[in-house]
């Protein structure tokens, strides 16, 4: 056993110093101290630091706490010293009444271990009290006949001290009459009783005045005194008498207030004023005096205060009866409360996390409690729950000690708050219940990439955008929270016909949005391929991507463009051969246009717009084919000039024209013929044209006469490039010499036709012969279209020339396709 030095407080009356602080290892988890009461607030206990094997500063370290229950904390730590020191002044006989032994129980937490210790403290009396009669003054009432010997009860004195500070006996003034005689109960207690001497004469001395004074053994010795008046009465020779020599009765904690409790009864064989029983508390304390009360002429007593079991279970109650003169019984009335169900438990929290991650590993403690019931034995026990649908569990740790723990990992995205409710019950009946509430929030961890609703998106723009347009809002959920939950966007590094896509498209790295950087032309850029990255703010980031395919929409920002016939880039004029023979729906040409854009916007319809003579041809609406409407007069004029007009169908539509000079003759003379009788035109510039041409062909075929004979020879040399110009004249050896006249990108015609128009030597007689069209399959590129090719001349047209054996059939119709040129 290890001792502590004096404390302060000590008092030295007898040079004797109470040793404080007295320290006894019980068990690895319980520390015991000793310490007198009545020492003032913070008054060393005992060194918590030094028994727990911590140094002072390590107290606040390891969340060193007194965690103990109570009304009111006696005790506190001094965590600069490392000292449980007391927390005010201790009154050992309001805390423990009349034990023998009063000890403190505290618990001391070590929060970071979750470790509770058991501390108690023993409350040592000091001698703080005196011996106290409860009254002043005591009249006896002495028969004066009475025989030496005779005994009468006096006054007791009551000291809250206990032990050797405790009442330890009695002194009466001198007297030649009365002795002081002490009496010791089974309990131990003393009673005081005046002894008569000798016999006293009422008429020498009807009065008596003595002191009593009752002393303890403390040191300094404390004392008390009470004034006995004995007074001489005629002969009194019974004393009352008690039914029984004790009352035993119980009542329930909750009796109401001034309820009947019992009745008292003694009898006095003697009678008048010496038989008039009266009743009376003996050596009554305040606590009792203040719950109970006796009636002194009935006996009966009854309930003045609220009785409570946990206060006090059991009451013992000195009584006595006197008659009229003063004599007197004894005896006691033992109450026993009986204890109900009238506390709930109580529940506190001594450690409580308020978040948690929601990774955190299953077994997390969340909080550390304490249950207490006030009430005893079935009352007093009380069991813990919680909800079993949640993912939480209670474990029982040292004592009424439990502890909340999680029973798996939580997920913020599935619950982010648990509202957990803790019901403590007893065992009483009907049980009593208290519930705890603790909120709990599961924090958020980046554990969660963002997710797009669609697998995949489709946008459309119209071509001829303007910059900065907005084409598609795309928007990615993080079911995360705070930083976790912030995403941004941004789109994947690609690039479109080697140029970087970022030059085309961007985004809105806040809100998804994505904008146009240029203005698309739906014939260069159908469609574009993206991908979209979402990210969140979380450490490490996550990210999610999602594929976004932008169609570019077709506008109509392009006319019709004409193929066939193409204005030649002398500013002749292409000419088309009608018979006059021809029946009607004789097919005379075909007008050739295409449309850059698509869909509607590149659906072509023709019509003929103006027509030198009206009614003469007509113009197919889809296919651009201009036949004739009738037969054809000769009053008809040979030069007929057409205008048709191709337009699409968009909105607003485009459109383009172009103007076909029809020659309307049977015969090459015919031709010739007609071309020198046409009407001089009233401009003079009309008349030179005609001359210019009259000459040209006379030049041309002398022209041509010599470039078949230079063909023939090269062809020799050049074997290879004959034979493709072979093939490729296969095919457009009867097309019309107005087909190769101011062409452009000849190879780019939808459809080809070709006409063989065949003459005899009787230009009168002569018959045409027109075969079906060819139709050409496919288009080449913009690119080949828009170089401008050479004159093409068939080759077998240019070998038929050249051979003078041929008939005058073929040359006819030579003369005929090289005429149509002009």
């Amino acid at each position: 056993m290890a001792t502590r030095p004096s404390h302060p407080g000590c008092s030295l009356l007898a040079g004797i110093c109470v040793l404080l602080g007295t320290l006894w290892e019980i068990r690895a988890d319980q520390i015991r101290y000793a310490v007198p009461e009545e020492l003032d607030k913070g008054a060393f206990v005992g060194n918590i630091a030094k028994d727990l094997g911590l140094e002072p500063q390590e107290l606040v370290e390891h969340g060193v706490r007194i965690v103990s229950q109570g009304k009111t904390q006696l005790f506190a730590l001094n965590r600069h010293s490392g000292s449980l020191v007391t927390a005010g002044r201790i009154d050992r006989e309001e805390l423990c009444d009349r034990s023998p032994k009063c000890v403190v129980s505290l618990e001391i937490l070590l929060e970071d271990k979750v470790k509770i210790l058991e501390v108690e403290v023993e409350i040592m009396d000091v001698n703080d009290n005196a011996p106290n009669f409860g009254t002043e003054q005591r009249e006896i009432k002495v028969a004066e006949n009475e025989n030496p010997g005779t005994r009468f009860p006096l006054p007791e004195a009551f000291d809250s001290d206990i032990g050797v500070n405790s009442l330890q006996g009695y002194q009466l003034s001198s007297s030649v009459h009365f002795s002081l005689d002490v009496q010791s109960g089974a309990d131990g207690i003393k009673y005081p009783e005046l002894v008569l001497e000798r016999t006293m004469d009422r008429e020498e001395e009807a009065v008596h005045y003595l002191v009593l004074t009752a002393f303890d053994g403390g040191d300094p010795v404390h004392s008390g005194t009470a004034k006995i008046h004995v007074t001489l009465l005629d002969y009194n020779d019974n004393v009352p008498i008690f039914t029984q020599p004790e009352y035993r009765v119980s009542v329930q904690e909750n009796v109401p207030v001034g309820s009947w409790l019992l009745t008292l009864r003694a009898t006095d064989a003697d009678e008048g004023a010496n038989g008039e029983v009266t009743y009376s508390f003996r050596k009554v304390r305040d606590k009792i005096a203040q719950l109970f009360q006796l009636n002194s002429q009935s006996g009966e007593i009854t309930v003045m205060g609220d009785l409570d079991y946990e206060d006090s279970g059991f009451y013992d109650i000195d009584v006595e009866a006197h008659d009229g003169p003063g004599l007197r019984a004894r005896s006691k009335v033992l109450v026993t409360v009986l204890d109900i169900n009238d506390n709930a438990p109580e529940v506190k929290i001594t450690s409580l996390t308020s978040s948690i991650q929601e990774a955190s590993s299953p077994g997390t403690v969340i909080a550390l409690f304490s249950v207490h019931d006030s009430d005893s034995g079935e009352n007093g026990l009380v069991t813990c729950s919680i909800p079993d649908n949640l993912p939480f569990t209670l474990e029982k740790t040292y004592g009424n000690y439990y502890r909340l723990l999680t029973q798996r990992t939580l997920d913020r995205e599935e619950v982010s708050e648990y509202n957990l409710t803790v019901t403590a019950t007893d065992h009483g009946s009907p049980p009593l219940s208290t519930e705890t509430h603790i909120t709990l929030h599961v924090a958020d961890i980046n554990d969660n990439p963002p997710v797009f609703p669609q697998a995949s998106y489709f946008a459309y723009i119209p071509e001829n955008n303007p910059r900065g347009a907005s084409i598609l809002s795309v928007t990615a959920r993080d079911p995360d929270s705070v930083e976790n939950a912030r995403v941004s966007y941004s789109l994947t590094e690609d690039s479109l016909q080697e140029v970087p896509l970022s030059t085309y498209i961007s985004i809105n790295s806040e809100t998804g949005v994505l904008y146009a950087l240029h203005s698309f032309d739906y014939e260069q850029v159908r469609d574009l391929q993206l991908q979209v990255t979402a990210s969140d703010s979380g450490d490490p980031p996550l990210s999610s991507n999602v594929s976004l395919t932008l169609f570019i929409l077709d506008q109509n920002d392009n006319s019709p463009e004409i193929l066939y016939p193409t204005s030649p880039t002398d500013g002749s004029t292409g000419v088309e051969l009608a018979p006059r023979s021809a029946e009607p729906g004789y097919l005379v040409t075909k007008v050739v246009a295409v449309d850059r854009d698509s869909g509607q916007n590149a659906w072509l319809s023709y019509r003929l717009l103006k027509a030198s003579e009206p009614g003469l041809f007509s113009v197919g609406l889809h296919t651009g084919e201009v036949h004739t409407a009738r037969a054809l007069l000769d009053r008809n004029a040979l030069k007929q000039s057409l205008v048709v007009a191709v337009q699409d169908h968009g909105q607003p539509p485009l459109s383009a024209t172009v103007t076909l000079t029809v020659a309307i003759a049977d015969s090459i003379p015919d031709v010739l013929a007609d071309l020198g009788s046409l009407e001089s035109p009233t401009n003079p510039e009309d008349s030179d044209l005609t001359l210019y041409l009259v000459v040209a062909v006379a030049v041309v075929s002398c022209v041509f006469l010599a470039f078949v004979i230079v063909l023939l020879a090269v062809r020799l040399r050049r074997w290879h490039t004959s034979r493709l110009l072979q093939a490729s004249a296969g095919e457009l050896a009867g097309l019309p010499a107005s087909h190769f006249v101011g062409v452009d990108g000849v190879q780019a015609f939808l459809q080809t036709y070709s006409h063989e128009v065949s003459l005899t030597s009787d230009s009168r007689k002569s018959h045409l012969i027109f075969p079906q069209p060819n139709y050409a399959d496919t288009l080449i590129s913009q690119e080949e279209s828009e170089k401008s090719e050479p004159l093409l001349i068939p080759q077998d047209l240019l070998e038929t020339k050249g051979d003078p054996s041929l008939p005058q059939k073929n040359r006819l119709q030579m003369d005929v396709n090289f005429l149509s040129w002009f």
